[in-house]
């Protein structure tokens, strides 16, 4: 059997954590090596200078991007689901001497020669958002909590998004239906909402709560709560780690999110952000002000992750990034082992590597600072402990899961990364009749 094994030995700097880079890091960027700390600083300005076409990569880069990683990127144009859309706050962060090995580029900015094909078992909607949706744009899977989807557009587009079905626009490999956000789908989701007296949390995504404007935050925010059995709001952004001047300088757009904030506090309600930081190489000083401000104002923003290879999947930087979000007061909450979605098979990992990283990883920091690395399980049986499945057979990477208390009777199935198996386990996957015979070996043995 061929075993992956990462090194697992903590060998973090003491006090690295509280260490945020100050320095103008946007100046190695030739084409904005004259912009100053107060443009770079302003939303408006990070929005407008956001690279969109590959083409404007070369051109912001100049001679740090060479041909044959232009050619690379044009390559993986032909080949993501999803569309490029980078903030210079990112793009300026990414080690230009060594793009293809960087953790932001890996994650922001697809080439061509990173792609392996899909799982067998890959689906487009891995996770079943669109089978358990009552209305268009909204997901109805757990008994008491709903997620909202009002927008399809982020601030930057990631590589690894679990919804590339829907978000950002059209691809050569995507049709993609909507863009924006969709104001009678909007009023269908409330409605819904407030014909289902069991639900009470809803969670805001999209696309991303960043993108909504100040007057739709606030319809948003103040609809839902106005709902009398809603308790919970949490708007889903990972604007604070790849978009921080919109909290710092949007004071629009800021004080909608402190009005909803207050009036859910006035009415005993929860209003919340939860945020997506994934790397600690997003992390500067403009991520700390962004907190400080939010801080500050006593919103509570918590983090979802999801484990990628070469972004994260390495003890000192899942470590370094956990310390670093909770000195400055960003609650670690989740961390996804990566889902069965298509252009991803590059990030995944095996079932086997999360929980081990799970395992080193505690006892680093405190308990409540500690996320849960979960599994969020193929076919709708919704987030489950990484190391809750009812059998595990490392050998095929086949892992059965069961979800009682979301989809009774109903029996999950995650599948490891074939590149990660053994030689004798990859031709058994080269065959489809084996692969069915694998399967059903494995749910015989969990017990079903």
């Amino acid at each position: 059997m061929k075993t992956i094994k990462k090194d697992l030995t903590l060998t973090l700097k003491d006090g690295a954590h509280r260490e945020f880079r100050t320095d103008d890091f946007w100046r190695t960027i030739p084409a904005w090596k004259d912009v100053s700390k107060e443009e770079f600083s302003d939303h408006m300005w990070q929005m407008k200078n956001s690279i969109k076409k590959v083409e404007q990569v070369k051109t912001v880069l100049a001679e740090l991007c060479t041909e044959e990683f232009y050619q690379d990127m044009l390559d993986g144009q032909h080949k993501t689901p999803m569309n490029i859309r980078i903030t210079p706050y990112v793009f300026a962060l990414i080690d230009w001497k060594d793009p293809v090995n960087d953790p932001l580029r890996k994650q922001f900015l697809p080439i061509g020669s990173q792609f392996l094909p899909d799982h067998p078992y890959y689906e487009a909607d891995s996770l079943h958002e669109d089978v358990d949706s009552p209305v268009p744009g909204l997901t109805h899977r757990y008994y008491d909590k709903v997620l909202f989807l009002p927008t399809t557009i982020c601030p930057v587009y990631c590589s690894y998004c679990t919804r590339s079905r829907l978000i950002g626009g059209s691809t050569e490999t995507v049709e993609k239906e909507t863009y924006g956000v969709n104001t009678a789908r909007m009023e269908a989701a409330f409605e819904y909402i407030r014909n289902t007296p069991q639900v009470e949390d809803v969670v805001i995504s999209g696309g991303d709560a960043f993108m909504l404007t100040s007057k739709q935050l606030t319809y948003i925010g103040e609809s839902l709560l106005n709902i009398p059995h809603i308790r919970r709001i949490r708007f889903a952004t990972k604007g604070i780690a790849i978009y921080p001047q919109k909290i710092t300088s949007d004071h629009e757009w800021f004080n909608a999110l402190c009005g909803v904030h207050q009036m859910g506090k006035d009415m005993g309600k929860s209003v919340v952000v939860h945020t997506h930081f994934s790397s600690p190489k997003e992390i500067t000083i403009y991520s700390k002000m962004a907190m400080d401000r939010l801080f500050a104002a006593g919103i509570i923003v918590r983090n979802q992750a999801v484990l990628q290879e070469g972004v994260n999947d390495s003890i000192n930087d899942m470590v370094l990034l956990i310390r670093q979000m909770e000195y400055m007061n960003v609650q670690p909450y989740y961390v996804y082992i990566h889902d069965m979605v298509p252009g991803c098979e590059h990030f995944r990992t095996t079932i086997a590597e999360s929980v081990a990283l799970e395992k080193a990883m505690r006892g680093t920091t405190a308990g409540f600072n500690t996320p849960t690395f979960v599994c969020d399980a193929p076919g709708g049986g919704g987030k489950r402990h990484i190391a809750s499945y009812e059998y595990y057979d490392e050998e095929n990477g086949i892992s059965v899961w069961t979800a009682p208390n979301v989809k009774p009777g109903e029996v999950f199935f995650y599948f490891d990364p074939i590149r990660k198996l053994s030689p004798e386990a990859q031709a058994r996957w080269a065959d489809p009749m084996m692969r069915e015979k694998m399967i059903a070996d494995a749910k015989a043995k969990a017990g079903f």
